[in-house]
């Protein structure tokens, strides 16, 4: 019941974050220079036809009227149309949704046996040559900008070599698989390098604790103290930044979908943005937000399994 409590008590303090997050986004896109009717109808449209259209999408309202209108209808589930692609919000995040989301899980999935693996033999390693190559391996990674390694690998190996597409996301799982590596590899080489030192240093840590030297006393083995207790110990500060990373790469994945021309939820904000598509932008700002929430959410409720003595 105390779980069922916390996990509610969460819940509804997502409700006041969402609202602001709502009003937030939808006064800087409204203060934004520009107006959307005039990109959509060309310099040629007549005024009649400009007013037509911003009254279809109530743009002819005051600001405060607006975001009633835009509140009530979020309430309902209802994120608007899209001025640009004239379909619902809801619908177009749904069909840029899939690869985006298969970015992100292909990326983790790469990463996170990565990390475990590296982190382990640095730690076992510590102080020689393992551990120096490793930790090398780690600061070369996080030197390089995400943008600029993606550019190279695409004329590396997509142009160059002709290993894998630059371009698109494929019909089916394993074409996904392929014309994904390469927007993956440029991702997991940022975030590997994160995740290993944090494991790492936690590892180190907890090896030095006096509980180890006493299951070294009972001669218990080796492998069985690091794999049973040091393992299991340190893996609780890396998973919530793991949960950090998550939420930042489905909100910045626009680095790569736009190098590699991923049809993802990059791709839509990038060209709303350019097109002050207002609904499309809104609704992806706030679906952000959710995903964050979310995965936040999810995090905690994996460290309070993991480990009872952490309060959701």
């Amino acid at each position: 019941m105390p779980f069922l409590s916390a996990l509610g008590q969460r819940l509804l303090q997502m409700i006041p974050v969402l609202i602001g997050i709502s009003l937030v986004s939808f006064l800087l896109v409204q203060l934004s220079p520009g107006d959307p009717v005039r990109l959509l109808l060309g310099d040629r449209a007549t005024e009649t036809a400009i007013a037509q259209l911003r009254e279809q999408y109530g743009l002819d309202q005051p600001l405060i009227p607006q975001y009633f209108t835009y509140l009530s209808n979020l309430l309902t589930g209802d994120l608007g149309r899209s001025i640009r692609y004239q379909l619902p919000v809801n619908e177009l995040i749904l069909q840029y949704l899939s690869a985006t989301v298969f970015l992100v899980a292909y990326a983790v999935a790469v990463s996170v046996p990565a990390t475990l693996l590296l982190a382990s033999i640095a730690a076992r390693y510590r102080g020689r040559w393992p551990d120096h190559a490793i930790r090398a391996f780690a600061i070369l990674g996080m030197t390089f900008p995400v943008f600029w390694l993606a550019l190279m690998m695409a004329r590396l190996f997509g142009v160059e070599l002709g290993w894998f597409p630059v371009s698109g996301y494929g019909q089916g799982f394993v074409e996904h698989l392929h014309h994904l590596f390469l927007p993956v590899l440029s991702t997991s080489a940022w975030l590997v390098p994160l995740l290993l030192r944090n494991l790492r240093a936690a590892l180190i840590k907890e090896m030095d604790a006096e509980y180890v030297d006493a299951s070294r006393a009972k001669g218990l083995p080796e492998g069985y103290i690091f794999r049973r207790h040091v393992f299991a110990n340190s893996v609780l500060p890396t998973l919530n930044l793991l949960g950090v990373m998550i939420a930042f790469l489905i909100g910045s994945s626009v680095v790569v979908e736009i190098v590699y021309a991923v049809p993802g939820l990059g791709s839509l904000m990038v060209s709303s943005v350019i097109g002050r598509d207002y609904y499309v932008i809104q609704g992806l700002t706030l679906f952000y937000a959710l995903a964050t929430l979310i995965v936040t959410l999810t995090i905690d409720i994996l460290s309070t399994l993991i480990d009872p003595r952490v309060k959701l």
